[in-house]
C-alpha cells in the first residue's frame, strides 16, 4: 500500500524519556514501575476532559503512553491487569469514572501501577510520580518546577522530565551504600510543541527513509489493548487476562 502510519506517542521522541527507558535496564529484573499523572483542571480544561469523558476514560487517554513506556522497560510480555475507578461528578455520564488506577503484571515477573484523574476535585499532592525500581536501584524523574502546585493540568508539565535521579543499590562490607545517588539533568529539554515538531520530522524521516514502522505500530495496538482491558477491570470489577 506503500502508506506510513506514525502514532503520536511523543514521549519516544523526548531525550530524557529515551534515557529513563535506557538507564531502567541497568536495574536487573523483575522491576517495579510506578507512575501517576493526576490533573487539577478547571476552565477550558475541564472542558476539554468532559467531551474526551463522553467516550473514553482516563487511564486509556493517558493510560496508553504510560503502558508503552513500561512495556519497553520490561520488554517482557504483559500477561494480567486490574483496575478500579471513581465517578467523582455527576458531569460525566453515568457509567464512566474520572479517577482510575490500574496494575499491571508481566511475563518476567516485572510489576507496574498507573494513575490518572481529572477534574477540580482532583489532589495535587504527589500528582507526577514517574518512577523504576530494579534488584540493582531505582531511576526517578525528579521534577522541580513541575510539581509545585496549579501545574497539574499544564499540558507543558505532562512531558517535562527537568532531572533523572539514578540510585544504585550496591552496598559495602558494612552494609552502606557504595554509590552516591547520580542526578542527571539532560539539556536538551523540548517543551511539548517541539516534542510535536520531532514527532512530525521524525514521520518525514519514516518517508523519505521508507524505515519499517511494523514494531512501532503493533507497541501501539498492545499498549491501546493493555488500556481496553485496564478500563474492563474497571467495569467488570475483575480482574483481567491479557
Amino acid at each position: 500500500m506503500n502508506k506510513k502510519l506514525v502514532v503520536g506517542y511523543i514521549l519516544r521522541h523526548h531525550p530524557s524519556w529515551e534515557k529513563f527507558i535506557d538507564l531502567s535496564h541497568q536495574l536487573g529484573k523483575p522491576l517495579v514501575m510506578r507512575m501517576n499523572l493526576n490533573q487539577q483542571s478547571h476552565g477550558a480544561t475541564w472542558a476539554t476532559h468532559l467531551n474526551l469523558m463522553k467516550s473514553l476514560s482516563p487511564i486509556v487517554d493517558c493510560g496508553v503512553h504510560y503502558l508503552d513506556v513500561m512495556c519497553q522497560m520490561t520488554q517482557a510480555k504483559p500477561v494480567q491487569v486490574n483496575a478500579i475507578g471513581a465517578r467523582l461528578t455527576d458531569e460525566i455520564p453515568a457509567g464512566n469514572y474520572n479517577y482510575g488506577q490500574l496494575q499491571i503484571r508481566f511475563e518476567d515477573g516485572s510489576v507496574g501501577w498507573y494513575e490518572a484523574g481529572w477534574g477540580p476535585m482532583i489532589s495535587e499532592t504527589a500528582f507526577f510520580v514517574k518512577d523504576v525500581i530494579g534488584p540493582k536501584g531505582s531511576v526517578s524523574i525528579v521534577p522541580k518546577e513541575n510539581s509545585k502546585a496549579g501545574k497539574s493540568d499544564s499540558v507543558e508539565s505532562h512531558s517535562k522530565t527537568e532531572s533523572l535521579l539514578f540510585h544504585s543499590a550496591e552496598l559495602d562490607e558494612n552494609g552502606q551504600f557504595l554509590n552516591p545517588d547520580q542526578i542527571i539533568d539532560l539539556n536538551d529539554e523540548p517543551d511539548h510543541q517541539e516534542l510535536c515538531n520531532r514527532e512530525q520530522r521524525y514521520f518525514l524521516k519514516v518517508i523519505q527513509e521508507d524505515i519499517d514502522l511494523t514494531n512501532h505500530v503493533q507497541d501501539a495496538i498492545n499498549s491501546l489493548q493493555i488500556a481496553f482491558a485496564c478500563d474492563e477491570s474497571v467495569r467488570s470489577g475483575k480482574v483481567v487476562s491479557l
